[in-house]
């Protein structure tokens, strides 16, 4: 099995960082909902509700800080791709057109990936 183009690699790369976005921000929604969820409730003696808020808020802000660098990545990543798929393009090699194919979806993926 020949080894894995540049090409190949940062497409996968650019595909798994969109995932990994999309995942941090299913996480932030939940953390939210249940945030708004120990808020709302009418207990007031239970003696955790302020720790278990205080805990999903730090949880909720760590997410929320992880999602510019990982942002930045993904452009970054994008960028790279672009540039590979020139490159490859110019070779004009016919092998590698499903792979520029699929670099070209992994960076419409990531365009319109939730931001």
């Amino acid at each position: 099995m020949a080894p894995r183009s540049q090409l190949e690699i940062v497409t996968s790369s650019v595909t798994r960082l969109v995932k990994e976005e999309a995942s941090y921000h299913r996480e932030l929604e939940q953390q939210i909902e249940r945030i708004k969820k120990l808020e709302s409730s009418q207990d007031d003696d239970d003696e955790n509700k302020e720790f278990l808020a205080k805990q999903e808020n730090m949880a909720m802000e760590e997410t929320k800080k992880v999602l510019p660098s990982l942002n930045q990545k993904i452009v970054d990543s994008v960028k790279e791709l672009e540039a590979l798929i020139a490159e490859e393009s110019q070779k004009g090699t016919e092998g590698n057109a499903a792979h520029i194919t699929a670099a070209q979806e992994a960076i419409a993926k990531a365009k319109t990936a939730e931001r």
